[in-house]
């Protein structure tokens, strides 16, 4: 397994948010984190980077022990994350966003123009002259800039203009052909599991269901139950 936890319990602090949660992610595997809000999604993102006080529980990356790992660490290891906040770097040109953490591998400058000609478009302007839509593809561009061998993305999708949605994840589910494992935590469901291969739904900081994404996307009793989504 690339990414596996064991029965992890974490928070912040001596607040716990996530209780008992143990998961894997195979080499090229994608994972939809689904659930309402509040209920620890953002916060498996950032105990899997390290973010967060373990209280107890592993997490293993290639077999190898990481839970007492710092994040920096963790990301030369070949963990890339693209926060919900996007953090692009404001007076960096887009081209500079780019390459200022860039590492060698198969995700260079010509791949990502591919992946997202808007921002070859945009290469010259600063962080801050971007919409919201291209500030998030520069942040997950960013990240591939790193070759990540798995990515974790909290809510890509968040606030986005509909047609700015489509095409993002037209970009994701091409990226994901590419080999890029994946953890997508998304409040798009139908999307989230158009584009992975896996998913699992937290409530209450808890895994309370697992499915195969195609097969998830079908039981619309499930999907209500513990997503909340509306099925006619």
């Amino acid at each position: 397994m690339l990414l596996e936890l064991r029965d992890v319990r974490a928070g912040y602090g001596e607040a716990v948010v996530l209780d008992g949660v143990s998961l894997s992610i195979a080499d090229n595997g994608s994972l939809a984190v689904l659930g309402r809000n509040g209920v620890g999604k953002s916060t498996l993102l950032m105990t899997i980077m390290g973010y967060t006080r373990l209280h107890r529980g592993s997490i293993y990356w290639k077999g190898e022990d990481i839970s007492r790992l710092a994040p920096h660490k963790r990301a030369r290891l070949g963990l890339g994350w693209v926060a919900q906040e996007r953090e692009i770097f404001p007076s960096l040109t887009v081209e500079e966003n780019l390459t200022v953490a860039a590492r060698p591998g198969p995700w260079d400058l010509a791949k990502v123009w591919s992946l997202f000609p808007r921002l070859q478009e945009r290469k010259i302007n600063m962080g801050n002259q971007l919409s919201g839509g291209e500030q998030q593809m520069l942040a997950t561009a960013r990240a591939l800039m790193t070759n990540p061998a798995l990515l974790l993305l909290d809510e890509p999708l968040e606030g986005l203009a509909p047609i700015i949605v489509e095409e993002l994840a037209t970009s994701l589910k091409k990226m994901l052909g590419e080999g890029t494992a994946a953890v997508l935590v998304e409040q798009h469901t139908d999307l989230a599991l158009s584009l992975t291969n896996d998913a699992v739904v937290i409530e209450r900081g808890a895994l309370v269901h697992r499915a195969r994404s195609a097969d998830f996307a079908r039981d619309t009793a499930t999907l209500e139950r513990y997503v909340g989504l509306k099925v006619s």
